[in-house]
Order: C-alpha cells, then structure tokens, then sequence
C-alpha cells in the first residue's frame, strides 16, 4: 500500500473514532434535519442527559463536523461536515489509485 493511502487513513483516524458512537450519528442525522438547535433542543430528541449531549457535542465540534453559533444567551450547534466529507472523498479516491 502506498504511503499517501496509509497517511489518508492515519489523518482519518480521529474522525472515524467520532463517527463510530450511535449518539453522535444520531445528533449528526437530527442536526442534518434541521438548521441548527441548541443543546436543550437535541436533548429533547435524545434518551441521554444534557451533560452527555454537551460531551458529544464537544467532540463533534472538536472534529469539526459542527460548529456553534451565538445569539444572545443561547448556543446554536450547526452540522459542518464539508471538510470531513472532502477528507473522506479523497480517502476514497487514494484507496482506489492505490489499492484496487
């Protein structure tokens, strides 16, 4: 395998690890359905507590898979999967020059 395939795959890792737990695929699914939602919000549409919504978030965000927007006290979470989706493309497009 060539060097750029494993450096794709190495540079893909932390975004696999966020896209691998259920409750981030389901806030990333609710926030593709909808603008943007605070966090009490998604709450709302989630069997978990706001604390874990809150933790899941910050590791979306971390990810850059959302972003967050203020407007006076509230928080806005927004999905920004743009970067990730082009990162995963050009995975996809090394794995098949490389390995197919």
């Amino acid at each position: 395998m060539g060097q750029k395939a494993i450096d794709m795959f190495r540079a893909c890792i932390p975004l696999f690890q966020a896209l691998s737990d259920p409750a981030r695929q389901d806030i990333i699914l609710l926030l593709a359905e909808n603008e943007a939602l605070t966090v009490n919000e998604i709450t709302e549409f989630s069997s978990l507590s706001r604390p874990a919504i809150s933790h899941h978030l910050k590791i979306l965000r971390t990810n850059k898979l959302v972003t967050i927007e203020q407007k006076g006290t509230q928080r806005y979470y927004s999905l920004s999967i743009e970067t990730s989706v082009a990162m995963l493309k050009e995975l996809i497009q090394t794995v098949e020059e490389t390995c197919m």
